[in-house]
């Protein structure tokens, strides 16, 4: 077999693309900014030189490793050259780090303690940049860019949208959107992946944590959370619990004491959801219109394809996501109640999702004019509320959410997870609710991390194929294919965020393929643990429709104006 020596130990090469790559798997932690696994190799940063025999330095991310090569990874040479790199970098970098939001997780930071930097000998000469706040999604701060281009890459390869690039050269040198526009006013779809590999605050989250404890403190308003899919297996990630743990009755627990008057579940809309996307689906099947039809439960996907392709606007379903038919019927149900007690209701959507921000300003996810999630809070955020209260997470009892609609099926819970939403359409539709039957929709091809898989199930008959797409540049390729009539599909599942919504914009740093999998196993978790396993299933759902919807199914579960 092939190797290398790494700092004494032969290590096998085994298809690994570069030095990289063996060096990690030595066992060493060499730094870097500007590398990731998904992304193409930039080589920019410069904090993975390796030196060989003869004292060549090379960047191990970019260079290919050839058998006999002798590597060293730790030598004075190269300590002193890691050093002086980030004191250049700081040189030029916003040194607010207490007021950062990315203090005490800052890749900057750790490596500038890790290369041993105590001082910065260099004066920062730059002249500051305005804060870009035009994004209810994602505030950019140049400032505290170190023009590692991991945002620029991600927005280009995986999400095809190419919101932001460099401009100028040299110590001109940027990271902005074309022409220096707000990223308000660009095709910016908000999905926050720039944020998720950004190793600084350059990138983060838009947070409304100020305008939540304000709700909660007016003793005239009824403060309504709902808690998404994805966000009770990425808050225990911060509170020292393994990868994946559902910590639902923690976090319920938690909103309590923090004053939340009602606490439910964004599975119940998720649940509302299959029974209203199953339908359109049956009825386009039907008719033979507007297919394939395309979920509209991402809106980072859905401002995707209006923006890049609006010929298949037509396509998307008309159903509001899980967020959007839960806050609506919510609304609704307290409608005559706020008006008794002379209070107002205000839904607070805790979710993994920062493009949500931007969906509850969509007018087409008004009812009546009526704006119907007030604030959207990132799992982040809700984190942070929670340290700010100084609850001891971790040890808190847990709690059920409140009734009725703290009561949804394991198949809602899998809207957290990429194939999600097509599974729990597919239980719904299929005439066999048993156990083998889910078995065998679970290993149809709809489960896994394929940027792009499809199945095919049987409908009363009728062989429908349908697609699971993650990644809006994979949705791009099956939009493209459908386009040339090189790909059919009847039902097809879009996610912008790679593997789902666990590992969405607003979800706790670092997002690396263990964190994934511990979250993707852990929304499998809940559903395997519910008693509950299919939206028929939920009596609760039938009470709503009777009692709260009341034939009023198009107005609070649909998208208006269309």
């Amino acid at each position: 077999m092939d190797y290398i020596t790494i700092d004494g130990r032969c290590v096998p090469i085994e298809g690994e693309k570069n030095i990289l790559m063996l060096i990690r798997k030595a066992g060493i932690d060499l730094p870097t900014f500007c590398y990731h696994s998904e992304l193409s190799v930039y080589g920019a940063c410069r904090m993975c030189m390796v030196e060989d025999e003869k004292g060549r330095l090379m960047a191990s991310c970019s260079e290919q490793p050839r058998p006999g090569m002798v590597i060293r990874t730790n030598t004075k040479k190269l300590r002193k050259y890691r050093k002086l790199i980030v004191e250049l970098l700081l040189a030029s970098h916003c040194r607010d780090c207490t007021v950062c939001t990315r203090n005490g997780n800052c890749e900057l930071q750790s490596i500038a303690f890790k290369v041993g930097i105590h001082d910065v000998r260099f004066k920062n000469t730059k002249e500051l940049e305005p804060i870009d706040l035009s994004s209810p999604s994602i505030v950019r701060d140049p400032n505290k860019c170190i023009l590692c281009g991991d945002c620029v890459r991600t927005c280009s390869e995986i999400q095809a949208v190419g919101a932001i690039d460099f401009a100028n050269r040299g110590a001109k040198a940027k990271v902005c959107p074309a022409f220096d526009k707000p990223l308000g006013e660009t095709d910016c779809v908000g999905c926050g992946q720039c944020r998720v590999v950004c190793p600084t605050g350059a990138l983060s989250v838009n947070t409304n944590v100020t305008d939540v404890w304000d709700a909660i403190a007016d003793p005239d308003v009824r403060v309504v959370a709902q808690i998404a899919p994805a966000v009770r297996i990425a808050v225990g990630d911060k509170f020292g619990m393994p990868k994946g743990t559902n910590v639902m009755g923690k976090l319920v627990s938690a909103l309590r004491m923090m004053g939340f008057d009602k606490v439910y579940d964004t599975n119940f809309g998720a649940d509302l959801t299959v029974m209203e996307e199953s339908k359109e689906l049956a009825e386009r099947l039907e008719k033979g219109e507007n297919l394939p039809l395309f979920t509209s439960c991402c809106p980072g996907w859905v401002k995707f394809c209006e923006t890049k392709y609006p010929e298949f606007a037509g396509n998307i379903s008309t159903c509001r996501s899980p967020q959007g038919m839960f806050s609506a019927v919510v609304k609704e149900y307290y409608k005559e109640q706020d008006v008794a007690d002379g209070m107002k209701t205000y839904v607070v959507s805790i979710m993994p999702c920062t493009a949500k921000k931007a969906e509850i300003l969509r007018p087409d996810n008004f009812t009546d004019g009526r704006q119907d999630t007030d604030r959207v809070l990132t799992t982040i955020e809700i984190i942070r509320m929670i340290r700010q209260a100084g609850i001891k997470f971790d040890e808190l009892k847990s709690e059920a959410p409140d009734m009725p609609f703290g009561m949804a099926s394991g198949a809602a819970s899998i809207f957290g997870v990429t194939g999600g939403v097509s599974e729990a359409v597919l239980r719904h539709l299929a005439a066999d609710k048993g156990y083998i039957a889910f078995e065998q929709i679970k290993y149809s091809g709809i489960r896994g991390t394929d940027g792009i898989k499809e199945a095919t199930f049987d409908l009363n008959g009728r062989e429908v194929k349908l697609a699971v797409v993650h990644g809006l540049a994979n949705a791009g390729k099956v939009l493209e294919g459908i386009k040339s009539g090189e790909l059919s599909y009847d039902f097809v599942e879009v996610m912008a965020c790679r593997n789902g919504c666990i590992a969405g914009g607003g979800q706790p740093l670092p997002i690396g393929p263990r964190t994934k999998a511990g979250r993707m196993e852990g929304i499998y978790q809940v559903d395997r643990d519910s008693q509950i396993r299919v939206t028929d299933d939920n009596p609760i759902i039938a009470q709503t429709y009777r009692e709260v919807i009341a034939g009023n199914e198009h107005k609070l579960l649909h998208r208006t104006g269309i």
